[in-house]
């Protein structure tokens, strides 16, 4: 029984050698770039990978750092000192500084939460500037929103759970404008067949690579004429709600 139990050890150390040989020769084979790699640091510069969402969530209560990352990446910003009070109460809002137009957002003045923002910048970059030229042959020029902030519950109900908006932990995306003129609707243009429809399903995906939860026109009607971006903290959930 003894010597029985002893070449089930070896055995099993035998399998477990292979494995781990299998997997040091796979990584060295594929070679993961550093955004599909859950230890190396973030970057605005490069492509959106496996881990980026996890990093970025990993900022959401880290502003210092988080303002860092939008350092690093050429933004410039000013942090917005803390208001508000109990389920409105908003510390880590970021707002560009002055003559910072490289996310051609407009209102310029909006300040949600640092994460936010940084999401926003790698969507502006790696995702929507990207499926402009590729889709619609023109460069983008402004992205148009509807705000960040507004102390309310969600929906605009008299109860139930507190909207991301309430802490500016969102940002809702109405359209975009081209170097060519157009103006792309997500109230006019989803339900389209053309490449404007084509575009803003482009851009959906992408957000949901970025962002905790992404709404859509296809959630509900209340989302009928933009895209919803925030950052809610799911618990450690890895995965995010994307429709």
């Amino acid at each position: 029984m003894k010597a029985s139990g002893f070449y089930r050890a070896i055995r099993w150390l035998v399998w477990a050698g292979a494995l781990i040989l299998a997997a040091l020769l796979a990584f060295a084979l594929f070679r993961p770039a550093p955004q599909d790699l859950p230890w190396t640091p973030l970057s605005l510069d490069q492509p959106i990978g496996l881990f980026t969402r996890h990093k970025l969530s990993g900022l959401r209560d880290d502003a210092p750092q988080c303002r860092a990352l939008l350092h690093r990446a050429g933004l410039e910003t000013t942090a917005v000192p803390a208001f508000g009070n109990e389920q409105c109460r908003v510390t880590t809002a970021t707002r560009l500084a002055a003559g910072q137009d490289m996310l051609a957002l407009s209102p310029t003045d909006v300040a949600p939460a640092c994460t936010v923002m940084a999401a926003t910048a790698l969507w502006t970059w790696q995702v929507v500037q990207p499926a402009a030229q590729q889709i619609l042959g023109a460069s983008l020029v402004r992205i148009e929103h509807l705000g960040s902030y507004s102390c309310r519950r969600m929906y605009g109900r008299g109860e139930g759970a507190w909207s991301e908006h309430a802490t500016a932990n969102a940002l809702d995306i109405a359209g975009f404008v081209l170097s060519d003129g157009r103006r792309i609707s997500v109230l006019r243009d989803w339900d389209g067949e053309g490449e404007e429809a084509a575009f803003l399903r482009t851009v959906r995906d992408g957000a949901c690579r970025v962002f905790s939860t992404v709404l859509s026109p296809d959630y509900n009607r209340q989302h009928a004429d933009h895209f919803h971006f925030d950052q809610a903290d799911r618990g450690g959930v890895s995965w995010g709600v994307c429709r």
